[in-house]
């Protein structure tokens, strides 16, 4: 495939912008180290607000914070039982975006210690 061939695939292919914006918001949700941190929690288990709190070492209002932003951008769901609130990564999507991640972000560490990247 030549240049202009590539380029006129690359515009007929382009993501819409509506598309491009919600996928730029979700990133941005990803992209803030106390949401990862709640996100991994959440990954090996169910967890209520307090024992967020304790895994962080944060405050209920800066966790509750946080968990509102992600349950927003359905993230997490939760569920309550009795007077706690539950919350669990809201589904699969989630779980594999986030693993993804992982696997990229150890890739490239392995490449830097390897002094293969620069």
């Amino acid at each position: 495939m030549d240049r202009e061939e590539a380029v006129g695939k690359a515009k007929t292919n382009m993501l819409e912008g509506e598309i491009i914006g919600s996928l730029s918001k979700l990133f941005k949700v990803f992209g803030d180290p106390t949401r990862i941190k709640i996100l991994w929690a959440l990954n090996v288990h169910e967890l209520c607000v307090l024992d967020i709190c304790e895994v962080l070492g944060m405050t209920k209002s800066a966790v509750s914070h946080q968990l509102s932003t992600l349950k927003e951008a359905k993230l997490v769901r939760a569920r309550r039982e009795g007077k706690e609130v539950y919350y669990v990564l809201d589904d699969e999507h989630v779980k594999e975006i986030f693993e993804t991640g992982i696997v990229h972000v150890t890739h490239i560490c392995k490449e830097h210690q390897k002094g293969e990247r620069k």
